[in-house]
């Protein structure tokens, strides 16, 4: 029932509602797929030689993105020029792809997408080593797929899905030891950079803790990403330049570059927040650097890793936050313990639950409401589920740290109501 009314808010609500709004407005709206930009960008460059950073090709983009060119006399056209700016050997990834119609490949990337999604929770649960029934499974993948993150990386073929199931499948390979997997699979999730920046500050800090057995991963990550570099400037000589100011004009043209702690603090206190932040981080993973890669504490600091990294990068978007999935893990997992250990733990549970559970319970709610008034009537509560957008990061992140201690220690199998009885015992 969740799951259906989250799909069902997005396709009978909530977009009704922005094509209504841009209707009366006159915002433009083309495909709106953030694929499209890099598709058009690898299919320009790999065909035909033109270089995907070039202000034609961003008009091109445009032309598809929106249905139209920008027009800056506008006042309600957006502001996001959706120019080409990822790395470019990006563009290798979606080399397979260029040939075929864009409507072709928007099919086949939503699929995709949808396959690696569930793959990623997959991986997550063996990462953490938390068995669980088939009904379990079940209902992780039914919920992560519809939580509005998923949904919205989905419906956008955002790249930032791929990132996410190339993460979890490099911790994966960690916890297997196939640290040269894991150090490939890093590299390639660097086309998006600031998700993986942290993750590889920590792993530096882990390897160090057993130099001998680790250094094949950040070795692998090195000559991996000096050959992704080489192999893009092969295709597009100085690319690292244009991609630096392509960030740049990014940031100025959508006013980007806040973080969700600069929103929710003010851009100075964010930063300085955000420094904090990764200091205790750093400590946290000197701290554990010795931790095998199966153990609670090496878990923990992955988990507080990706909840940092949603707090500090200079964007805030929802589909960043399938990044959050092992850290809820984590805390479902040991659910009786938190609530058990105190006041305090039971405070940072209770908000965190609402926080997550909010947008299922908003949505059931709309879509009840959409069975007895005008869909109009309805569509002016469209935002309700986006509520605690903001909130989710923070209480993730702030449940982590009240709970460092408790989620340090391994849980017991006995112990645990969810975890999967491998035997049965006669009473």
């Amino acid at each position: 029932m969740l799951a259906a009314a989250m799909w069902i808010w997005v396709q009978a609500i909530a977009v009704p509602h922005q094509q209504a709004e841009s209707a009366e407005r006159g915002t433009p709206r083309g495909n709106l797929s953030d694929l499209y930009p890099r598709w058009l960008g690898a299919r320009e460059l790999l065909l035909h030689g033109r270089d995907p950073y070039g202000a034609d090709i961003t008009g091109e983009i445009q032309a598809g993105y929106y249905g139209r060119l920008l027009d800056q006399g506008r006042p309600n056209d957006p502001k996001d020029q959706q120019a080409f700016a990822y790395p470019v050997y990006v563009v290798f990834l979606l080399a397979p792809a260029i040939q075929l119609p864009f409507a072709v490949a928007h099919k086949i990337f939503f699929w995709l997408f949808v396959i690696l999604t569930a793959l990623s929770v997959l991986l997550w649960w063996q990462t953490l080593g938390w068995r669980l029934s088939l009904t379990g499974k079940l209902i992780w993948v039914l919920l992560a797929l519809s939580s509005f993150p998923a949904i919205q990386g989905l419906k956008l073929q955002q790249l930032t899905v791929l990132v996410a199931a190339l993460i979890a499948g490099a911790m994966f390979a960690i916890t297997r030891r196939h640290f040269v997997l894991a150090g490939i699979l890093l590299a390639v999730a660097t086309i998006k950079p600031q998700l993986v920046l942290l993750v590889m500050v920590w792993l530096c800090v882990w390897a160090l803790g057993n130099w001998r057995h680790r250094q094949p991963l950040l070795w692998t990550f090195a000559v991996a990403m000096l050959a992704l570099v080489a192999a893009g400037e092969v295709v597009l000589p100085g690319w690292i330049t244009e991609f630096r100011r392509a960030m740049a004009d990014y940031y100025r043209y959508t006013g980007g570059g806040n973080s969700v702690l600069d929103v929710v603090l003010s851009p100075i206190w964010g930063r300085i927040v955000s420094a904090l932040l990764v200091g205790l981080l750093i400590v946290f993973a000197w701290s554990t650097r010795g931790e095998d890669e199966k153990t609670a504490a090496f878990q923990w600091a992955l988990s507080a890793t990706l909840a940092t990294t949603l707090l500090i990068i200079p964007m805030f978007a929802p589909y960043n936050q399938l990044l959050l999935i092992p850290g809820v893990m984590m805390a479902l997992r040991s659910l009786r313990r938190l609530w058990e250990e105190n006041r305090r733990s039971r405070f940072f549970v209770t908000i965190t639950g609402v926080a997550i559970g909010w947008p299922f319970f908003a949505a059931v709610v709309l879509v009840v409401a959409l069975l007895f008034l005008p869909g109009t009537s309805v569509q002016k509560a469209w935002g309700l589920p986006f509520y605690p957008s903001f909130a989710i990061p923070i209480t993730i992140y702030a449940l982590l740290l009240n709970s460092r201690a408790t989620l340090c220690v391994p849980l017991s199998a006995s112990s645990d109501p969810l975890v999967l009885r491998q035997s049965v015992a006669s009473e």
